[in-house]
């Protein structure tokens, strides 16, 4: 649903100075919900609720989960006031290269969107409940309502032909759909958890661990928005539509990473989490679960990052281009996608790595090496986004496709450091490369059709196109990887 509202929204921005602003505001407040949101919620809140009820003290656990949303509240509250009245500085200092019309609409739409942010944040506390509950599907839908309600808010915004106007229905239906996605969740929270109540009390130890643990996850998702923050502020300095680009790109990049790494990740977490017994007995629990999960992510993994390389355009086109966004815009989207796909395998690994630490109430590992990767990555971006277009006779707006290689080429970096640490903690445990290799090689074959038909196919519209193009693509990668003996092509093929 997110890369559907990405495609009404660039059907009415494209890639214009409203778009830029969106984009850049949309990043500003995102710093609640990557700080206080689901990643470090998750990793430090999760472990301790889910094993209070694998030890059969569901009061104990109402009654942390309940102090922990209060705590919470507070003071995403206070971060919120203090994000509205501080917009034009953080604007100022986020996106230099905005300035007039296109800076005054970035403070606007930060103003509005910080409050939804806040809720956001919220949602992602019940999440953290249902998961450990094994309920799953309500926390993994609710932004639906979130997507409709900005999809909805763009069509009708798109009725004052105001590019600016649309972007400020845009931000508005953003607020709108974060009451919607928490409202949605909490009465399933009191049906599961029965015994909450809000209360500010922290003198709990159980609250205490999860507030050691969230300083290091919440530090750690923190590093990680300031490499954004980065990527925003390199890609303002370049020309008009590098930071929707970017965004454009990143909304594809991140299907894949949603749908298969942070799917994975999320459900393992209280798995993971739950494991009981001596320390024998849970490092082989979570050497069998990261076993598992990483042949489930690289099996769609690898063929996502061939298909964003080979077919980036045809994707870009069938998805994005119409209205205000060309077929020029489709090809600028790819050089940058194709930059993201070099480390797409790594992001989603990483995850799962980072998982098992959490797992092991460790979550000061996992920063860490977050702090390596957005050191590496800011240093790389900078280069790879304003000296290398020049050095290559590049055009500047280019630099946006050297800000997603740098990033891609920390992630790997990133992803190194977490296997080896693990497996000083737990004992050998990676992705078998004869298992990796076949699915590279079932990928490579497919691209090889898929951009043959994508040649051939006699319509040139960007949607039939892109069906002829990638459904054959998927067809030869489930036939190839399943020629190789990969269990779960041969089972997806007998679905058919």
């Amino acid at each position: 649903m997110g890369l559907v509202r990405t495609r009404v929204m660039a059907h009415y921005l494209a890639t214009s100075d409203a778009a830029d602003a969106f984009a850049a505001a949309f990043r500003i407040p995102n710093f609640l919900q990557n700080l206080f949101g689901e990643g470090a919620l998750s990793a430090s809140f999760i472990p301790v609720y889910a094993g209070l009820l694998a030890q059969d003290d569901p009061e104990e656990a109402d009654r942390m989960a309940g102090a922990v949303g209060a705590l919470l509240a507070l003071a995403v509250s206070v971060l919120v006031l203090a994000g509205v009245l501080l917009a034009p500085i953080l604007v100022d200092l986020l996106t230099p290269g905005f300035e007039g019309a296109k800076r005054d609409l970035t403070v606007r739409l930060v103003r509005i969107l910080y409050p939804g942010a806040g809720l956001l944040v919220l949602s992602a506390w019940c999440l953290g409940i249902l998961n450990s509950h094994g309920r799953f599907f309500l926390s993994y839908a609710a932004p639906v309502i979130w997507n409709l309600a900005i999809i909805a808010a763009l069509i009708v915004g798109g009725r004052s032909g105001s590019m600016f106007r649309v972007a400020e229905f845009a931000a508005w239906g953003s607020v709108v759909g974060s009451a919607l996605q928490f409202g949605i969740q909490l009465p399933a929270v009191l049906v599961v958890a029965r015994r909450i109540r809000p209360s500010l009390a922290a003198a709990s130890e159980h609250v205490r661990t999860v507030a050691r643990n969230f300083g290091p996850a919440g530090l750690s998702r923190g590093v990680v928005q300031v490499s954004s923050y980065v990527d925003a502020v390199i890609a303002s300095l370049l020309p008009t539509g590098a930071l929707s680009a970017l965004s454009y790109s990143q909304i594809l990049y991140t299907l894949p990473v949603s749908l298969f790494g942070i799917a994975v990740s999320a459900a393992e977490l209280p798995a993971m989490s739950g494991a009981t017994g001596d320390e024998a007995m849970i490092a082989e629990h979570l050497r069998r679960r990261l076993d598992g999960g990483l042949r489930r992510i690289a099996f769609h993994v690898i063929p996502s990052a061939v298909a964003f390389a080979a077919l980036g355009h045809v994707l870009a086109a069938a998805i994005f281009q119409s209205g205000e966004f060309t077929a020029a815009d489709s090809y600028y989207v790819w050089g940058i996608l194709a930059g993201s796909s070099v480390g797409l395998l790594a992001a989603t690994m990483a995850r799962l790595y980072s998982s098992a630490f959490y797992a092991l109430r460790d979550t000061r590992t996992p920063f860490r090496f977050a702090l390596t990767r957005v050191g590496v990555g800011t240093v790389l971006g900078a280069t790879g986004a304003l000296f290398l277009p020049e050095l290559l006779g590049l055009e500047a707006r280019w630099g946006a496709a050297g800000l997603t290689l740098a990033a891609s080429l920390a992630g790997w970096v990133e992803l190194i450091l977490l296997r080896r640490a693990i497996v000083r903690r737990i004992g050998p445990i990676r992705l078998d490369p004869g298992y990796a290799g076949r699915c590279w090689i079932a990928a490579g074959a497919a691209a090889v059709a898929g951009v043959a038909a994508w040649l051939t196919f006699p319509l040139r519209h960007p949607v039939p196109a892109a069906v002829a193009a990638v459904g054959l693509y998927g067809l030869i990668y489930f036939v190839v990887a399943a020629a190789f003996g990969i269990d779960r092509a041969r089972r997806t093929l007998r679905l058919f």
